[in-house]
């Protein structure tokens, strides 16, 4: 039977992990860190097209076969009526494929200014000053403007290629598929922005306790050489604080698109507290097809 699955992505640092701190305790739910069923996906779309010797002999069926049964073969020793989030910072570049392969699926993207995920690695990086981090590729990033630069880097950055996914998402054709929450919002009204979620999701609502979350992969984390990145504070809460970063570089990457309003060409959701918005739209999202579709033909 096919699997019942969204995804989580969009930006690092913005609550992803969070959240999936916060579905998984529902028992229906099953969801983590991001996980390598996103690269899987992506190498088997490489060994299917172009460059592969063998393409003129594979036909688009059989490339949605291959590629649906990669996701669903990973996921195969879930129990029949388990929904799951598979969490990817990818997935907002494989938005179109999602869309084709599977049709009922929602893209959960958490975002958060860039200049504020920096300011998180920031923190992160002076918090273990000793490791040198897979995520500069073991590297020497000798301050925190060399660190930005490898980190915005629109191609290959830990932050500018899910920026650069993310945009074009925002204003692709599937952008109905999905719903954004920015971090702000999630920590500091998670009731509200939880409530909504499973309503766009067509869930049941699950009572959900913010004040005791669980989460932590010690193991991988000491791997990509950043000991505590994945680790969630037991309660949901937004703490104030002010950056790290140098004002130069903190307002050159202080751009949250998604606060545009309107932001024309798009139909992503954005969930706000008390309500949901449609990009380019005042309106609230009551039917998310119709509207966006009637957004699209403008």
């Amino acid at each position: 039977m096919p699997i019942n699955i969204h995804f989580i992505s969009g930006l690092p640092r913005s609550g992803s992990t969070m959240l999936a701190a916060i579905l998984r305790q529902n028992p229906g739910f099953r969801a983590s860190m991001s996980g390598p069923v996103g690269a899987m996906f992506a190498f088997m779309q490489q060994a299917l097209g172009g460059n592969s010797e063998f393409s003129a002999l594979i036909d688009d069926g059989q490339r949605q076969r291959v590629m649906r049964s990669v996701v669903e073969a990973y996921y195969a020793d879930i129990a029949e009526g388990h929904i799951i989030f598979d969490t990817h910072r990818g997935w907002c570049g494989q938005l179109a494929a999602l869309d084709l392969l599977f049709p009922d699926c929602r893209v959960i993207c958490c975002v958060r200014s860039p200049a504020w995920i920096l300011d998180s690695i920031e923190r992160m990086v002076q918090k273990n000053p000793l490791q040198l981090s897979r995520m500069f590729n073991g590297e020497p990033a000798l301050n925190v403007y060399t660190r930005a630069e490898r980190l915005m880097d629109r191609k290959s950055g830990f932050i500018g290629s899910a920026w650069s996914a993310l945009r074009q998402a925002w204003f692709s054709e599937q952008a109905k598929r999905l719903v954004v929450i920015p971090y702000e919002e999630l920590a500091v009204h998670p009731v509200s922005i939880m409530k909504q979620l499973y309503a766009v999701l067509g869930e049941e609502p699950y009572d959900h306790d913010f004040e005791h979350l669980e989460y932590d992969e010690p193991q991988f984390d000491r791997w990509l050489g950043m000991p505590g990145l994945h680790k969630v504070a037991p309660r949901v809460e937004f703490k104030q604080r002010s950056t790290i970063v140098p004002n130069d570089l903190f307002n050159q990457f202080d751009e949250p698109f998604w606060e545009d309003d309107p932001s024309p060409g798009s139909c992503a959701v954005t969930i706000l507290r008390g309500r949901q918005r449609a990009a380019g739209s005042d309106a609230l999202t009551a039917n998310l097809d119709t509207e966006c579709d009637a957004l699209l033909s403008r």
